[in-house]
């Protein structure tokens, strides 16, 4: 029941932040940051258990460790680029926010790119 933890841990920051912005609002940034950090830190131990099951499948099924390797990093650009982005947003930084959304994307693209070479030239192997 992390969910719970993790929820009453954003309600509060929520309520503190709300409560500071009217006697000081540049505290209720640090405050929304705050929780932010430790909602990120909780969930990274879910992103071990991830890790591992990713590798029972790779070893139940014959996959190129450098194809899981790749989806690792795609998930950690997803995570840290929506986190990073949806900050500026709560500090009023949308332009900013909305570039490393952007680059996140682009990052993601260019990731991906060895695995849908790799899709093509097995289409290309089979079709000759």
């Amino acid at each position: 029941m992390d969910i719970i933890k993790i929820s009453v841990l954003g309600f509060a920051g929520i309520i503190l932040g709300t409560m500071l912005k009217e006697v000081k609002p540049e505290y209720s940034f640090y405050i929304s940051f705050a929780a932010g950090i430790c909602i990120l830190l909780l969930a990274a131990s879910k992103v071990t258990y991830l890790i591992d099951s990713v590798k029972k499948i790779q070893s139940s099924i014959p996959v190129d460790a450098s194809h899981i390797e790749i989806l690792l990093k795609m998930i950690g650009v997803t995570y840290i680029g929506q986190f990073s982005a949806n900050m500026c947003k709560d500090a009023g930084y949308g332009a900013i926010a909305t570039q490393i959304e952007v680059f996140s994307k682009l990052s993601i693209m260019v990731l991906s790119m060895p695995v849908l070479l790799g899709l093509l030239s097995t289409i290309q192997e089979f079709l000759s």
